[in-house]
């Protein structure tokens, strides 16, 4: 299952060459054009019988992680976060790091050695440290070194009522869902796009959409999903199992009004359940995309996930199947003009 693979790739920022391949791999029979630009984004370009409007769909290629800073004498890993990770909850994650994938573990002093004022307290990164049952520094620099990115040590499951969970949903549910889509048949000509760094900065989107020049930008996200115990009801970012999530704005972007009516007209149309994504903290590629060179028009369609930037987040197999069928619809749409 290409979802399956792609969660279970490593691709922390910055380091999305096995993401990237995969991605190359499975696209190459079904576009006109590939081009990896000087950061590593993907710029693959599918060519139809329709030119215009120039639309480029993004989802991007990395993930949360880890990087590692230090190795002690005792062979004991100190890291660093690359992305937005709540440090609560690494203790005990099993991980990966480097390119041979040395397994390790997240440890901490044991509670029976904290005194009671630790204890109330959640761990901080300098209290936080990688066992790769090294017995020296020497030894661990056999197999790591200081610059080695760290992936979480997560595989894909299904479980419960037609549910998924896995590492890096944000956003490898984007990528999947962007590469249904460029197997599929399209009239239109489109700029598919899978950016890197999103997640320290929304680094690749610039470039990329620089190059593009695109008049609409469709973002392709796995978005926060708050339905969860103590979250009260108005701050329910979107909800599981309701649809895709149609966001209106974020810290980054006010999205365009008539291309997010176009996407709920589509999906009123065609029966397809959707949601507003509520709050508007965060961010995505759009905040690139919408204002390079000219200019263009965005929105934003996600499938709801939680727990995303952990080691594992959990999303609803319908949310994945209606997000694909809107956005294949929408670019139906597009095809008719009148959106511009």
């Amino acid at each position: 299952m290409l979802l399956k693979r792609l969660t279970e790739a490593n691709g922390v920022s910055g380091n999305e060459k096995e993401v990237r391949q995969l991605i190359i791999d499975e696209i190459k029979d079904y576009v006109d054009d590939i081009k990896v630009d000087k950061i590593g984004n993907v710029i693959a370009f599918k060519k139809g019988s329709i030119d215009s409007p120039r639309v480029m769909i993004a989802a991007h290629m990395d993930e949360v992680g880890l990087m590692v800073t230090k190795i002690e004498s005792s062979g004991l890993i100190r890291f660093t976060p690359v992305g937005g990770i709540d440090q609560r909850i690494l203790v005990s994650k099993t991980v990966s790091i480097g390119k041979d994938n040395i397994p390790g573990v997240i440890g901490a002093k044991p509670i029976h050695l904290q005194e009671p004022g630790e204890r109330s307290k959640a761990l901080t990164y300098k209290q936080l440290y990688i066992d790769i049952g090294a017995k020296s520094k020497e030894q661990a620099e056999e197999f790591v070194k200081i610059g080695d990115y760290i992936a979480f040590d997560s595989k894909y499951t299904e479980f419960g009522h037609n549910l998924v969970k896995a590492k890096a949903l944000d956003d490898r549910v984007g990528c999947s869902v962007l590469i249904d889509l460029i197997k599929s048949d399209t009239k239109l000509s489109f700029y598919a796009v899978f950016t890197v760094m999103e997640e320290v900065g929304l680094v690749g989107a610039g470039p990329a959409a620089y190059h593009v020049e695109p008049e609409i930008g469709i973002i392709l996200e796995g978005t926060t999903c708050s339905d969860v115990t103590d979250v009260e009801p108005h701050l329910h970012s979107t909800k599981l199992g309701n649809g895709p999530a149609i966001s209106l704005m974020d810290r980054t972007t006010y999205f365009d009004k008539n291309l997010r009516e176009l996407i709920v007209e589509t999906a009123k149309e065609n029966d397809i359940p959707y949601q507003f994504r509520k709050t508007i903290f965060g961010g995505n590629d759009s905040g690139r995309i919408h204002i390079a060179k000219e200019g263009a028009k965005t929105a934003t369609i996600s499938v709801p996930c939680r727990y995303i930037h952990s080691p594992i987040s959990v999303m609803n197999k319908d949310d994945y199947t209606n997000t694909s069928k809107l956005l294949k619809l929408v670019i139906e749409k597009i095809e008719t003009g009148g959106v511009l």
